[in-house]
């Protein structure tokens, strides 16, 4: 098995990737063909599994954070646990797509007031955390290949997420004939979180004046959050950092585009300015450049 792509959860869905979520929660409403529904118990070596659950009378929950509330992560959903069926698309090198099932496919059925924040036509969640129950583990274990996953998110056109054992990964092409350039960046696993070392934070070969200690945590990795979020005092230096760089190379600053504070004109000098962000991969530091409308 090569990959596995184009995911259909019984009847097909959209759902949304969250590198955060523990257990694939669905909107169960919207799925036509639950073929064999049935309910977790709290006593089963399942619900222990699952990271916070807890229990309705003798039925499994999942309580966690709902990813749509990025302003106030303490509200808590909570749903009941159930199995059913999966079916999925499979890509395999030189063979044409073809469907694959697997049960029991372990998730959770959401109740209409935890579906606040989901425009349509997304219909819940991919938990893809490291976790024991995600959904990309639960896939590797029932086809017995290698537990890993890989994502591959562009800037524009449709992106892939890869799971199971492959020795490579189709690089994409963007924009010309050559491909993206791959570079390793080592990743560190701390409370089912995704995070990378950060060791430095550069504009235009500069490096910033940071409190080390800043930077200790490393950065989460979000498929969730739509934009980079920083601590206040790295944004206050980056910002004031790169708005002194876009002044002498003649960039505009403009207003009126919430909830972003400095925002600048895109014109002819904005290829002019780098932002770079330094890691630590391959034995040495690596550099992940931000350049004209990237910024």
């Amino acid at each position: 098995m090569g990959g596995l792509t184009h995911l259909i959860v019984f009847s097909p869905v959209n759902l949304l990737l969250d590198l955060g979520t523990n257990l694939t929660w669905l909107n169960c409403r919207n799925i036509k063909s639950l073929s064999s529904l049935r309910l977790v118990t709290c006593e089963s070596s399942t619900c222990k599994s699952i990271s916070g659950n807890g229990c309705d009378g003798k039925i499994c929950l999942y309580r966690e954070p709902s990813p749509f509330l990025l302003t106030n992560h303490t509200v808590t959903k909570t749903d009941r646990v159930v199995q059913d069926k999966a079916t999925i698309f499979s890509t395999e090198s030189g063979i044409p797509p073809s469907l694959v099932s697997f049960r029991p496919f372990t998730f959770s059925c959401a109740v209409q007031q935890n579906l606040h924040g989901i425009a349509p036509p997304i219909s819940g969640v991919i938990g893809l955390s490291s976790g024991e129950l995600p959904f990309w583990r639960q896939v590797t274990s029932a086809f017995n290949v290698i537990p890993k996953f890989a994502l591959c998110l562009p800037s524009s056109r449709v992106g892939t997420l890869y799971m199971g054992a492959t020795s490579s990964y189709d690089t994409p092409v963007f924009g010309g004939k050559n491909p993206v350039p791959m570079t390793l960046t080592p990743l560190k696993i701390d409370s089912g979180k995704y995070l990378v070392s950060v060791t430095s934070i550069y504009v235009d070969g500069v490096s910033l004046t940071l409190d080390p200690s800043l930077l200790e945590g490393g950065a989460q990795l979000s498929t969730v959050v739509p934009y980079t979020v920083l601590q206040t005092d790295i944004y206050n230096a980056l910002a004031q950092s790169f708005t002194l760089k876009a002044t002498k190379i003649g960039m505009t600053e403009t207003t009126g585009h919430a909830p972003f504070k400095h925002c600048f004109a895109s014109g002819k000098n904005i290829d002019g300015s780098v932002m770079e962000i330094g890691l630590p991969g391959n034995g040495k530091e690596v550099k992940w450049r931000f350049q004209g409308a990237n910024m």
